[in-house]
């Protein structure tokens, strides 16, 4: 059996919707077909783990039957700990997910070198830009890439030189404003230059809406509305929003990681 696809969710800032978005970005995979497994590095907050936890009693409760993933958090903070977690999660999963906690370790990096697809949510701002590049406080360009970004790059040309695999780095505008203003479009092009200085894609992430924190308790993603009761607009357009993430982030279908040489078609 081929190994699964990895996605890490990576960025050493808190508040970026990071395990929501990986939460969401797992459950959308197993309801599309996939084999889904997560592994939750942080053994402190445990969101991840706690989200999934969640929906788990949801099922109890209401009967329902959901989309799930097979998940575990990583107990000993150790490279040996997470290689067995690893292994366990993949031997039922075409799609593995790790979430890593909000700051730089040797486990964190370890995950990183896994990654097939690196995805770093972002809020819209240029503080939560100055994690991978610093810019010019008059003109608002790109002055050089940070210590993160050239942590991204090493790593990424460790696993190419032993792997010979590419890895797909993602950065997600989360929590977008759902107005236009200039700090909006001056984010937008200093993230567009460091994309092409660092090697990144820019895709559109999760927007700033109060469902995603009601979503939590009971573990449900967008893509469960029908057991939330009264839907709105807002709640169909953020699921919408969803799956135009869950698009670009060009995750192989179930069928091609399950039948990786089989041609389209």
């Amino acid at each position: 059996m081929s190994q699964p696809h990895f996605i890490v969710f990576a960025n050493e800032k808190g508040g970026t919707g990071k395990s929501t978005t990986a939460v969401h970005t797992a459950i959308a995979l197993a309801a599309s077909g996939h084999r889904v497994g997560v592994l939750d590095l942080d053994s402190r907050q445990r969101t991840t783990t706690r989200y999934l936890e969640n929906r788990d009693a949801t099922m109890r409760r209401t009967g329902d039957t959901l989309p799930v993933a097979t998940y575990e958090v990583l107990e000993e903070q150790t490279e040996d700990a997470l290689a067995a977690a690893i292994d366990r999660l993949s031997a039922a999963s075409d799609v593995l997910v790790i979430d890593t906690p909000g700051r730089d370790d040797p486990v964190a990096r370890a995950a990183i070198l896994r990654a097939d697809t690196l995805v770093t949510p972002m809020n819209d701002s240029f503080v939560d830009l100055d994690l991978i590049g610093q810019v010019h406080p008059d003109t608002f360009k790109v002055t050089k890439p940070s210590f993160y970004a050239e942590l991204i790059w090493n790593s990424r040309t460790a696993r190419a030189k032993t792997t010979g695999k590419s890895v797909d780095w993602v950065v997600l505008r989360n929590r977008l404003q759902h107005i236009q203003s200039h700090n909006l479009a001056r984010v937008g092009a200093a993230m567009d230059e460091l994309a092409l200085r660092v090697g990144f894609r820019v895709i559109p992430g999760l927007g700033e809406r109060v469902i995603y924190r009601e979503l939590f308790p009971k573990g449900l993603t967008l893509l469960d509305l029908k057991h939330l009761g009264e839907v709105g607009m807002g709640h169909i357009a953020a699921r919408q929003e969803l799956r135009e993430m869950i698009a670009g982030l060009l995750i192989p279908s179930a069928n091609e990681q399950r039948e990786p040489i089989a041609t389209a078609g």
